[in-house]
């Protein structure tokens, strides 16, 4: 699909895979829950996780961050661009909905320079949910036909490539750096 029928699929409360570094993500409408609730079904992923949001800007990320909580160093290790993907682990405000945070008073962000996520957060005028495209079991999908082959032919996939990255984000904590997830 192109991408104003990708972005028209945002706009309309859907679920759409695209390429973000390393692979496909899934994603959707972050301010949207039936969106989210289909996506969480599609990955067979409970809600209690939590998710990933994406954008190529802090902007787009403003609206579901504490930002009281955040010092200097803190917005420096956010935007900070690094050789490899990574989604940092800030404060939530009181706002943003559980069904994107899961258990906890945080939510994960992450800045991406990638085209695709660049032209999909602009277009559409909302951050999206990032996870990887794969269903339970399957390795993710790092091109649009691995995406038809686990998700359908009829799914929307934009169909551009992946980035250079070999593996998905690291996962870190915006206050201690710990790292969640190794990239």
């Amino acid at each position: 699909m192109n991408l104003q029928e990708i972005v028209n699929h945002l706009k309309n409360q859907q679920v759409v895979a695209y390429p973000t570094e390393a692979v496909f993500g899934l994603g959707c409408n972050p301010n949207s829950q039936s969106a989210v609730e289909n996506l969480l079904v599609l990955k067979q992923r409970p809600m209690s996780k939590g998710l990933i949001l994406i954008a190529p800007s802090l902007d787009f990320l403003l609206p579901f961050m504490d930002e009281s909580r955040l010092m200097e160093e803190h917005w420096q290790r956010l935007t900070t661009q690094y050789d490899r993907p990574t989604t940092w682990v800030v404060p939530a405000k009181t706002t943003t909905p559980k069904f994107l945070t899961g258990d906890f008073n945080s939510i994960a962000v992450r800045i991406s320079q990638h085209p695709a996520v660049k032209l999909l957060c602009e277009q559409a005028g909302f951050a999206l949910t990032s996870t990887s495209a794969n269903l339970t079991g399957q390795p993710p999908c790092r091109t649009a036909q691995e995406v038809a082959q686990q998700f359908g032919t009829d799914f929307p996939v934009l169909d551009m490539s992946v980035g250079g990255a070999v593996n998905p984000s690291e996962i870190r904590d915006i206050f201690t750096n710990q790292v969640f997830r190794q990239g």
